[in-house]
């Protein structure tokens, strides 16, 4: 072949190798695209499962943990533990909630298997029932109220649903975070858009927000839901309060024209009754005394009786009120016995009242000291049945309570507060017999610490701050701390009957002295002038109702136009 030839034969053999490589070609190019398809799908999968929302509905039954007839208790933006029943359409609710969460005023009377409710004016009665349908359900040894029994006097939303059963309550109204859905939206368990759905909620629906978080707020829906919604789904929350026309009735107060200026007067037989004009020779300022009269003498609410009409005729003539004083000092009764049970409880009630229009007194002062928590619900009960009786009869009702701590947190000043007329704080017995070491009865940063604490609960307009005219004197010897009260010349003389040095102690706020005398140590915070001054001086400061003193006997004569400088 010559060169001619070799050149034309050349691109031909060049095409057909091409064609070769092509064929080659194809399999690994197909093997390519199957791949990036294969890629692709498993990749689109991903994405769609990592950023589909999920559509999972949460097992409402194990969301609310209810099962077989009871109906879950959904308060506000509280799930409870307790639970409720659903009964042809009408929720109950454990009397313990209600009394818990909504309003303590309902009371089990269990003497007579019934709920008492006490207003501002009268004692209601509703009857247990062995089955729904009434006001009160007693099933299984447990008190439940219907929902309409606590809507009549308790302001609150009910809405009840099925499948599961449940009770959703709403009784907050004021200063509530509320957002409005922009776009219909998931209620999810957890924040997330793989969480499983509780329920949905539809545009224009008010939401209540609990916490905002970055991208997910939680939620509560009016019907019971407590979830999390994405925040670009609800508007900015905003606070509201919602217009309500539920009407409570108020409780009326007596209030003093003047600061009150109380004097308590320790009577302890019908003799001592006849020395008050004695008594009031060198005072001036007090307006009202109460006299400690009466007494729980037995577990039935039988009373021990000392009242006097001479002796309130007398102070009456001196422009002086008497709120006759009651205890329950008495050893040989349980308070917790007389006020636990109805018919006790109403019987010193009556034998209260009757005594006070007997002798024409003005008021009733209650002076239950060292009452155990368990009696706590009783006592307040007791208030309001008797708060109600003297607003009847113009009687004026104050209270004693020891000064706020934790242990004494079941007197309950709060409620006390909205019942009584005054709730007196007994500013004294920071240090008392039995303390194991010496110190002030009545420091002065201790007693404007239970103001304070008080204020917290009860208006100021109500609260008599009451500081003692005794001291103690207090004995160290051998290791041993023991102490005796006596009152302000007994002190006085002590002091000067053994030269004592007195300084004034600025922590306590009173002068202090001590001394040794055969082998002992003695010390004394003392109150004087210049330290009921002080105690005093709190009550305009925190403008509070007035002043009390325990008590009558204790006393310097002088320092009655102390009290009257100071708490104008």
């Amino acid at each position: 072949m010559n060169t001619s030839d070799k050149l034309k034969t050349a691109p031909r053999s060049r095409r057909v190798r091409k064609r070769r490589i092509k064929r080659k070609h194809k399999p690994v190019l197909f093997v390519c695209l199957l791949i990036f398809v294969v890629v692709a799908a498993g990749l689109g999968t991903f994405l769609i499962r990592k950023y589909m929302p999920s559509k999972e509905q949460m097992d409402l039954y194990e969301y609310y943990g209810v099962t077989g007839d009871e109906a879950a208790i959904i308060l506000g933006t509280d799930i409870l533990d307790s639970r409720g029943i659903l009964w042809e359409g009408e929720g109950y609710l454990p009397i313990e909630v209600v009394s818990n969460r909504l309003n303590k005023r309902y009371y089990w009377d269990k003497e007579n298997q019934q709920v008492l409710y006490a207003t501002p004016s009268e004692l209601t009665a509703a009857p247990a029932a062995s089955q729904g349908g009434g006001d009160v359900w007693l099933k299984d040894g447990k008190v439940y109220l219907s929902i309409s029994y606590i809507k009549k006097y308790t302001d609150i939303d009910s809405y009840i649903y099925q499948d599961p059963d449940r009770i959703a309550i709403q009784y907050q109204f004021s200063d509530v975070n509320m957002a409005e859905v922009k776009k219909d939206t998931s209620v999810r368990y957890r924040g997330g858009i793989k969480s499983e759905v509780l329920t949905q909620a539809e545009k224009g629906e008010s939401l209540i927000v609990l916490e905002e978080l970055e991208n997910w707020s939680q939620v509560a829906t009016q019907d019971g839901y407590i979830g999390y919604v994405q925040k670009k789904r609800i508007t900015a929350p905003e606070t509201v309060t919602v217009d309500r026309d539920f009407q409570r009735e108020e409780y009326s107060y007596y209030s003093m024209e003047e600061p009150v200026n109380l004097v308590w007067h320790q009577v302890t037989n019908t003799d001592a009754n006849g020395g008050l004009g004695d008594t009031l020779a060198n005072v001036t300022g007090v307006n009202v005394i109460s006299p400690t009269w009466f007494s729980i003498r037995d577990n039935s609410g039988n009373i021990s009786n000392i009242a006097s009409a001479d002796y309130v005729a007398l102070a009456h003539e001196r422009n002086i009120q008497v709120w006759g004083l009651v205890d329950n000092f008495s050893v040989d009764i349980s308070t917790t016995e007389v006020l636990s049970k109805t018919s006790s409880r109403q019987n010193l009630i009556r034998q209260l009242i009757d005594a006070a229009l007997a002798v024409d007194l003005d008021g009733i002062n209650v002076d239950f000291e060292t009452l155990s928590e368990d009696a706590g619900v009783h006592f307040l009960e007791f208030l309001r049945e008797l708060a109600i009786e003297c607003r009847k009869n113009n009687l004026v009702i104050s209270v004693d309570n020891p000064v706020p701590a934790a242990f004494t947190s079941h007197y309950d000043r709060g409620e006390q507060g909205d019942i009584v007329d005054y709730v007196i704080i007994m500013g004294y017995d920071e240090h008392y017999v039995g303390s194991e070491q010496a110190g002030s009865v009545a420091s002065l940063p201790w007693v404007e610490q239970g103001i304070q604490d008080t204020l917290k609960e009860v208006p100021a307009q109500r609260v008599i701050n009451a500081i003692p005219f005794y001291t103690r004197l207090w004995k160290t010897a051998n290791g041993q701390v023991t102490s005796e009260a006596i009152g302000m010349n007994q002190a006085q003389e002590t002091i000067s009957a053994h030269n004592v040095e007195t300084y004034w102690d600025k922590e306590a706020g009173q002068n202090y002295g001590t001394y040794e005398s055969e082998g002992a140590t003695y010390q004394i915070w003392l109150e004087d002038a210049q330290s009921i001054a002080a105690k005093v001086m709190l009550v305009p400061k925190y403008e509070l109702a007035g002043v009390a003193a325990w008590s009558f006997g204790f006393e310097d004569s002088s320092i009655w136009q102390v009290i009257t400088d100071n708490l104008q």
